[in-house]
């Protein structure tokens, strides 16, 4: 099967949630048969090499879009345009005219496009070819925006969330029912998209993780009394839910558990974080070996207030067979059971009791722990994610 599949950026390397759900489906549908030709937006938040999906794909062909925000732009898009801002920093005619160029000199026999994002060039694929389309959503993006909204407290900061939420949901809306088919991240997902007035075939397709590393021992001495944060802190949900952990939890943690220590790392760590000197903790930035810093300490938490979809770095956690806390936010679309292979906490007070609890039960530690790896490998191992993505490619050639 000839795939063309067309993304918001170059997935790779795999070190973030983003580029770690699209490489490893490419990479899956690679080794099961499938010749993936890649068109990419190359922006300067994300630049890549041109060949650097060589080893993955068929043909990988990039498109530098800037897409950076210009405040300009941003006004003129609220006051003047329809199509919501983040949409309309990924357009132009570049992408349109390679598209063209490629679907006029091959013959696709599926076509996967990557989210909102990317959702505006469906009508120019259609137009220039027949083969069924599937988007793929990672997030329902409005409802990322809808939830900031509701924890922000500045009027015009949560006035403009609130405006973004409405256009992505009308654009998204509107685009997805172009598409022939939709693979949704997560159930919750799916529900969504049924209430948007998506009327196309939605099928729920995880995030897919490769296990085989995780099936390698690490024999690391994990520091004793600790706990950390590994996120893309270029991402607004990251550093709200960050901010909110320092603010409402860590200060009254660390007087009550004087000895415990806290790691956070990511990249594109911001300047504010860097010099913040908040007390016992370390901030490491962008770290080489994300697997080797996560079995150096004891308990992951992910303190999410927003965003959408399914958090790719809570499956890389558990399949490394780690405690996690989570909010139910963040530990949406895992098919977990609280204090069985996940801790879920919510209020301040109950993110402080079950850190405290997890430290200092270390056989209840370990219970998750072992909870979490099984959790992992049956449910969410990548080469059984493709085989999924495989056979919804088959229905839509089917009933297409």
């Amino acid at each position: 099967m000839r795939v063309l599949q067309l993304t918001y950026r170059v997935p790779f390397p795999p070190t973030d949630g983003g580029a770690i759900g699209i490489y490893n489906i490419t990479k899956g549908l690679s080794e099961n048969g499938c010749t993936i030709d890649l068109v990419a937006i190359n922006t300067p938040k994300h630049a890549q090499p041109k060949d650097a999906m060589k080893q993955v794909v068929n043909k990988q062909v990039d498109v530098f879009v800037d897409t950076s925000i210009s405040l300009f732009k941003l006004l003129g898009s609220v006051l003047f345009r329809k199509t919501p801002y983040n949409v309309e920093r990924f357009i132009s005619k570049d992408v349109e005219e390679t598209l063209i160029d490629l679907l006029q000199e091959n013959t696709y026999d599926f076509i996967q496009v990557e989210g909102a994002f990317v959702a505006h060039y469906i009508t120019v694929i259609k137009q220039h070819c027949t083969a069924p389309i599937l988007v793929r959503t990672h997030n329902i993006e409005y409802v990322i925006w809808q939830r900031l909204a509701i924890n922000e407290k500045n009027p015009l900061k949560q006035w403009f969330y609130k405006h973004l939420a409405k256009r992505l949901k009308r654009f998204e809306t509107t685009y997805y029912n172009l598409a022939d088919g939709i693979a949704a991240i997560t159930p919750e997902d799916q529900q969504r998209l049924n209430e948007m007035g998506v009327h196309k075939p939605i099928s729920v397709i995880p995030a897919g993780v490769d296990l085989s590393a995780s099936q390698v021992e690490f024999l690391i001495q994990q520091e004793v009394d600790s706990i950390f944060i590994i996120s893309a802190l270029d991402w607004e949900p990251n550093i709200e839910g960050l901010k909110w952990f320092l603010d409402n939890v860590w200060s009254v943690l660390i007087t009550k558990k004087p000895s415990i220590r806290l790691h956070i790392a990511g990249k594109s760590t911001p300047e504010w974080l860097k010099n913040s000197n908040i007390p016992q903790a370390t901030i490491h930035g962008f770290v080489d070996d994300a697997k080797m810093f996560k079995n150096a300490y004891q308990l992951m938490l992910v303190p999410l207030l927003s965003g959408g979809g399914m958090r790719v770095k809570i499956v890389e956690g558990l399949a490394l067979g780690k405690c996690i806390i989570s909010t139910t936010i963040g530990a949406e679309g895992i098919n977990y059971t609280d204090q069985q292979n996940i801790v879920i906490a919510d209020t301040p007070d109950e993110w402080i009791d079950r850190i405290i609890f997890y430290l200092e039960n270390e056989t209840a530690r370990r219970a998750i722990e072992s909870e979490a790896k099984k959790l992992a490998f049956e449910e969410y191992d990548n080469k059984a994610v493709t085989r999924k993505y495989i056979d919804l490619y088959n229905q839509v050639v089917k009933h297409g």
